[in-house]
């Protein structure tokens, strides 16, 4: 058996990704831990039970429901069962934890010393992260934003100089308003990504500043939405507030020129401007 062809395991936590939309993402491992799972835990019975049709497998276990107002109560049976044989977890759509119920079984799992694997596959963040156009190389998740406007202003205002890009999912119902109000708190110039309906039909992915997109969206949005902000740019400091430090290495033995333009270049300042201010401060003292 090669390193690409590991069968899942005879007991323990199975975690797998279900498809977005589109049935063809589902990979040959989820059908196959459909079939092979003792207990399948899954977030609505019915959508696994469709899904398992679609891929023309029988689900071979116990199937029971696992959602965010019962799943503390499912894990003593959800362990004692993965002891013995493989327990498989998913959700209607994506990866299991991400904004959706599995963490209460996996970190007793982990506690318990109870294996823990994962089945790869779709995920709305990754998916839009990647089509946005956006700079992503690091960003950061935030889940769903927050539904009152005086929570989701606050926590906007966290963002005002996060250089992370932001990944989040919202409400085809409040998409308009919290557009408005990141447009309102970071600047209607701020880039973003609105990712609709990822891999199903009517995908589309709208890629504008946070003002434009506001306007966009007061038309009325549908579908599954997950959003991608762009990081904010970095602020360049006031040439003044860097005049003591320039100072100080002066007064140690090092060149002026030397140490402004070191000092410029490290807080995105203009050189000139920085010498000049250090000059005056110079003179004033």
């Amino acid at each position: 058996m090669s390193e690409y062809d590991k069968s899942a395991p005879a007991a323990g936590i199975v975690l797998a990704a279900t498809p977005l939309g589109n049935i063809g993402d589902a990979s040959p491992r989820l059908a196959r831990a459909l079939a092979e799972a003792a207990v399948v835990a899954a977030e609505d019975t019915r959508r696994t039970r469709q899904l398992a049709a679609a891929l023309g497998v029988d689900i071979g276990g116990r199937l029971v429901s696992n959602f965010d107002h019962n799943e503390d109560g499912r894990v003593a049976e959800l362990l004692d069962a993965a002891r013995e044989s493989m327990v498989l977890v998913v959700t209607d759509a994506g990866m299991p934890l991400v904004s959706d119920p599995g963490h209460s079984i996996v970190a007793a799992a982990h506690d318990a010393a109870i294996p823990v694997t994962c089945i790869p596959g779709p995920s709305a963040v990754t998916t839009a992260l990647a089509l946005s156009g956006l700079g992503v190389g690091q960003f950061i998740f935030d889940g769903f934003a927050p539904r009152k406007q005086g929570a989701r202003r606050a926590w906007l205002e966290t963002l005002v100089d996060e250089r992370r890009a932001v990944c989040f999912f919202e409400s085809p119902h409040r998409i308009a308003a919290t557009l408005g109000d990141a447009a309102a708190v970071l600047g209607t110039a701020r880039r973003a990504a609105v990712c609709r309906e990822l891999t199903k039909t009517y995908e589309e992915v709208k890629r504008a500043g946070l003002g434009e997109l506001a306007e966009w969206a007061a038309e009325g949005l549908r579908g599954e939405i997950t959003v991608v902000i762009e990081g904010a740019a970095p602020r360049a400091a006031d040439p003044a507030s860097l005049v003591s430090a320039v100072l100080e290495r002066v007064a140690g033995g090092e060149r002026l020129k030397d140490v402004v333009k070191e000092v410029a270049h490290g807080a995105g300042v203009k050189a000139g401007e920085l010498y000049d201010a250090t000059l005056a401060a110079r003179g004033s003292g």
